[in-house]
Order: structure tokens, then sequence, then C-alpha cells
């Protein structure tokens, strides 16, 4: 359900996202995924005249991991670090290696985030206490999106930056009788530059 507060924080995020790239003024989103190393259970079949290399299809299982990663989309730049856990702190460390390492020299970070509990603001004062947090986050501005903000507004900033912006605007703005027409059009238009992604917000939202 699109709550107003929903519409609020994807709002903020359009405005973030179509702002002219600023190096002193990075845009990062940070998240995480984890995954689980593979190993293969036998030695493959190395490639011959006429034949790839093969592999089997059984395989061992090796343990889990976590990946940060960072992603500045006007910047086209992204920064993975691996992890054994996933736990504030170590969303904590992944923020601080930004803030203090490749971010430094900005004047102002926007950092956006999700809405998992371990990724809130609060969690720097919990790992760090309160005067240490502060002054790591002292040219920190949070963003937080909902479920799908991330997908929805990384995706733009690929697909044509201000132009997209605007089509989503059109599609995502509360309406009156004209409502549906408005983002018919909108799905539409926004089709011509990626119809899986117009397929994904139709089915996303509608």
């Amino acid at each position: 359900m699109l709550t107003e507060q929903y519409r609020r924080r994807m709002y903020d995020l359009l405005d973030l996202y179509a702002r002219a790239w600023r190096a002193d003024e990075p845009v990062i989103c940070l998240d995480e995924k984890s995954k689980q190393p593979l190993r293969d259970s036998r030695p493959g079949l190395p490639m011959a005249r006429g034949s790839l290399r093969r592999f089997d299809y059984e395989y061992i299982r090796s343990g889990t991991c976590n990946i940060f990663v960072a992603v500045e989309p006007r910047a086209g730049r992204r920064i993975a670090q691996v992890t054994k856990h996933r736990g504030k702190a170590d969303f904590v460390r992944s923020a601080r290696h930004l803030i203090d390492g490749a971010y430094r020299s900005a004047r102002r970070i926007h950092l956006v985030v999700d809405n998992l509990s371990t990724h809130l603001k609060g969690c720097f004062v919990d790992t760090l206490g309160a005067d240490a947090a502060r002054q790591l986050l002292r040219r920190v501005v949070f963003h937080q999106d909902e479920s799908l903000e991330t997908l929805i507004l990384s995706q733009p900033c690929t697909l044509g930056g201000n132009k997209c912006m605007e089509r989503l605007r059109a599609l995502l703005l509360p309406g009156d009788a004209p409502y549906r027409s408005r983002i018919e059009k909108a799905l539409l238009d926004l089709s011509e530059v990626d119809p899986m992604y117009a397929a994904l917000l139709r089915a996303t939202y509608f």
C-alpha cells in the first residue's frame, strides 16, 4: 500500500536522484546480500578441440558470507566488501570504510539505505557510542527508502536520468479521474526505454 510516508520517502529520493552529479556531494546506495560460496565436488574436464571446459553439476557448500555493496549511480562507481556476518556492527564498519576511506574528501555524503533494523542511524550509536557516531556522521545525510525504492530509484539512473525521473513522477503521483490513463501513458512511455522494468512496475503497483 502506498502510504503518505511511503510516498514522502519516494519523492525525497526521486528529488535526490534527479540532482546534477557533484563529486563533493555523492549519492551512495548501500545494501547487502548473503551468499553461499560453492566449490566443485570433483575436477572438471579441460577444454579440448571442439569441446568447451565442462564441470560436474554436483557441488560442495562452503559456508556462507555477506557482501556489502555501495553504488554511486551517477558516477558509475561500485565498492564491494565481503564479511562473515551481516549484523549492525558489520554495517557500521562498511559505512565507516566509505565515509573515512573512499569518500573522505566529500563535503557531504547522501547515504541511501533501506529500513532494515541493522541499517538505522541508531546502529552507529549502539556500536561506536554517541560521541564517535556523531563525529563519524557529521558529513552524512541519511535517506531511508521503503521495500522496493532502491530498485525503483537506481534503475532510472541507468536508463537515461531525468527523462525517466519525470516518467516515474507521472506514474506515481496521486491523481483524480484521469489517474489511470496517466499511469497507462507513463508505463507505455517507459516501456519504450525498458519493457522489463515497465512490466515490473505494473506488476508491483497495479
